[in-house]
């Protein structure tokens, strides 16, 4: 599905919009789909939204935002939310990613498709 996805020792890496190197860990999948069960077996679709996003928002404690819209999703058309962070332009990570119905409006928009 994506071209830029490699994996490495049970991670998944993508390149983000800003060309650094984020990393989806299998300990992050589980985190993600224990607290978001509607998020199982949607890691290629959070490795999407990161290299792919329709914006990226400023986050809280120095982390981005990735927010892409899809039609269908398992529940129903939806964004799909990735908090990450970049650390040191090299290289990042995911935090944690679920669906939602609306963007959060009150943030600050740093890049946009």
């Amino acid at each position: 599905m994506l071209a830029l996805n490699r994996i490495l020792l049970g991670m998944k890496l993508v390149q983000a919009v800003s060309s650094v190197s984020i990393r989806l860990t299998s300990e992050r999948i589980m985190h993600i789909e224990f607290r978001h069960p509607e998020m199982k077996d949607e890691s290629e679709r959070l490795l999407e939204t990161v290299s792919a996003p329709d914006l990226i928002q400023e986050g809280d404690n120095e982390t981005l935002i990735a927010v892409r819209h899809y039609d269908k999703t398992p529940m129903t058309k939806k964004y799909c939310v990735v908090v990450y962070r970049e650390q040191y332009d090299v290289d990042g990570f995911i935090i944690t990613a679920y669906f939602a119905s609306e963007i959060a409006d009150w943030r600050k928009i740093l890049w946009k498709r």
